[in-house]
């Protein structure tokens, strides 16, 4: 659905004050499936949050058809392009609605978990568990054990509030899970032997991916069933939504490997501390926890290649800085690096079981080569690399304060578009705001860090390091 809309700002300077009447461009509503697109007879019922005790709806406090969020706020009011290749994307605003498409009583909920483990995903769960029992009155939820697998392989789990009350202080996820497993028939007559008609799925990338295919199925089976994804990466490379759950955590507790790595270094003479930090496609974690800490001397990201050997390169550079202060702190994401670490023809074939690249191990790799490189430059000196690869800890623990905050938002956002019949959708926060998500346009976006871009230019000013750029 398409709109062109005219608004008026007010801006001032410091010799004058003045109003202006601008043009933005048109905006596209971005379409949301929903259940009655491919089924009929598809009940309206009354929000049963009317009813309830711990809610006073009062005007606007339900969301509208006509509610929307635009997916990009920053306009340059100097330009007048108009042309389609400008045009505005909008997403409908996440939120209780009026009117819901499930009885209650007739919910069959199943929630699973997929991939890595993250911190949130125990409070995710308990999240979807309580809202759907404490808003909606559902009784019948159930967890799906070992992912996608578990929809054919496992027994549902039955779940309540009195047994996911304390889940959210804990790490990982109790209801387990896997990668890989993936079979499509296989999940969807899962689905409908147990009769589930709400299906959350709580994973990264290659989970959407895979929720797509379920969502079409169910869809081609004219099933009534309502699939929602609830995206989880600890690297928070998902695109569109403003950051994924358990992100600020890991930025969080990354500053203990780098408080670690820095008192190593610190303490040796001509000593490196080196940390390699989650971030396969995507240097987020890398980049907050650089800035963060502010004891780090260079920042090895994948959206930025770098170079050991020659004028500006990495070596160069640490030995400036060791000739500067005695020490110096590096950090590496995982993904960094990996077309300049030599591999066998085998290794560049190898894949995971999620179909993912299978990645050397970059820090390692940089160990070694920190240390090829002193011995032959430094022959007889003192040299020390304390290597520290805090992955797994990281995201083992469970979700700090504001994480967990995120993710009761993220479970209600979910569970209300459910219930008002959306299907095939993600939930999550678009410029502070909380929208719905066609799961396709998940699934294939990416949320790269930007090297052009003033944060990346904050992260260079603060630990001084090269550009990498060969001239």
């Amino acid at each position: 659905m398409d709109f062109d809309f005219n608004t008026t700002a007010s801006f001032s300077s410091s010799a004058s004050v003045a109003t202006a009447n601008f043009t933005l461009p048109p905006f596209t509503l971005t379409p949301l499936p929903h259940l009655a697109d491919h089924l009929t007879d598809v009940p309206a019922l009354p929000t049963p949050i009317d009813r309830s005790p711990f809610y006073h709806p009062s005007p606007g406090f339900y969301i509208a058809p006509s509610d929307i969020i635009l997916r990009h706020i920053l306009f340059d009011l100097s330009s007048s392009d108009s042309t389609p290749s400008s045009r505005l994307l909008a997403y409908h605003r996440a939120g209780p609605r009026q009117t819901i498409r499930f009885d209650p009583a007739a919910v069959r909920a199943a929630i699973v978990t997929c991939g890595g483990l993250c911190p949130g995903l125990n409070t995710v769960i308990r999240e979807l568990v309580v809202g759907l029992w404490e808003i909606y009155g559902v009784r019948r939820i159930f967890g799906v054990p070992s992912g996608y697998r578990g929809f054919y392989s496992a027994e549902p789990v039955p779940l309540d509030p009195k047994m996911v009350d304390g889940w959210h202080k804990r790490g990982g996820t109790v209801l387990t899970t896997s990668r890989g497993g993936f079979n499509l028939e296989k999940i969807v007559d899962g689905i409908e032997k147990y009769g589930f008609n709400q299906v959350y799925c709580i994973g990264g990338d290659g989970t959407m991916r895979g929720a797509v295919k379920i969502f079409e199925e169910i869809q081609r089976r004219k099933l009534y069933v309502s699939l929602t994804g609830i995206p989880k990466t600890v690297d928070n490379d998902i695109g569109i939504i403003d950051r994924s759950f358990g992100f600020q955590t890991a930025v969080e507790m990354a500053q203990q490997a780098i408080n670690a790595a820095h008192v190593e270094a610190e303490s040796a003479v001509n000593g490196i501390g080196l940390v390699k930090l989650m971030g396969r496609s995507t240097g987020h974690i890398a980049l907050h926890a650089t800035l963060s800490s502010r004891d780090v001397d260079c920042c090895l990201i994948p959206e930025n290649d770098f170079y050991l050997e020659g004028k500006g390169g990495l070596f160069e550079f640490l030995d400036q800085r060791l000739k500067q202060n005695g020490h110096a702190v590096v950090v590496v994401a995982e993904g960094a690096g990996q077309d300049i670490i030599p591999r066998t023809e085998a290794q560049k074939e190898e894949k995971d079981e999620s179909g993912n690249p299978v990645f050397l191990d970059v820090g390692a790799w940089l160990k070694s080569e920190l240390k090829n490189w002193w011995e032959h430059d430094h022959p007889g000196e003192l040299f020390t690399v304390k290597y520290i690869d805090p992955t797994y800890m990281i995201r083992a623990v469970p979700a700090n304060a504001t994480d967990n905050l995120y993710c009761t938002l993220l479970a209600h956002s979910a569970i209300h578009g459910v219930m008002a019949g959306y299907t095939g959708f993600v939930s999550g926060p678009i410029n502070g705001n909380y929208g719905y998500i066609p799961i396709q346009e998940i699934a294939v976006s990416k949320h790269l860090v930007d090297t052009k871009d003033h944060k990346w230019a904050w992260v260079r000013s603060v630990t001084t390091q090269p550009d990498f750029l060969k001239i």
